[in-house]
């Protein structure tokens, strides 16, 4: 098994920023990428951002392109979503997936390893 710990959310008025943390513990060398998705009431999880470590390539989701950058933290099994220009439509519960490198990216069935969320609040 594969834990996730996140942490890093809060509230923000728009324009403002903030970065979200998530650390991956125990069988780590079953993950091949991390990922953030996100869920605002009322609607489905989406992707936000994965990083793939066989590549060390990121992708990211068109809404948060140019404002979101998630990059790989050093020394461990760990990535960081830096949030910047927040608009109160980012506002959700932002969870840290982890999983092996098949299947397409952005779809929730691809992870098979999962954080408890983190809420995101932006106000206007």
């Amino acid at each position: 098994q594969v834990q996730l710990a996140e942490s890093g959310g809060g509230s923000v008025q728009a324009g403002g920023s903030l970065t979200l943390s998530c650390v991956a513990s125990g069988r780590i060398f079953s993950i091949g990428r991390m990922a953030w998705f996100r869920q605002s009431p009322g609607q489905d999880r989406e992707f936000v951002a994965v990083y793939v470590w066989s590549n060390m390539s990121t992708y990211y989701a068109d809404p948060v392109k140019g404002r979101f950058t998630l990059f790989r933290d050093s020394g461990k099994v760990a990535v960081s979503l830096a949030m910047n220009n927040l608009v109160p439509e980012d506002t959700a519960v932002y969870y840290c997936a982890a999983g092996l490198n098949r299947g397409q990216h952005s779809r929730e069935e691809s992870y098979a390893f999962w954080g408890q969320g983190t809420q995101v609040t932006v106000s206007s």
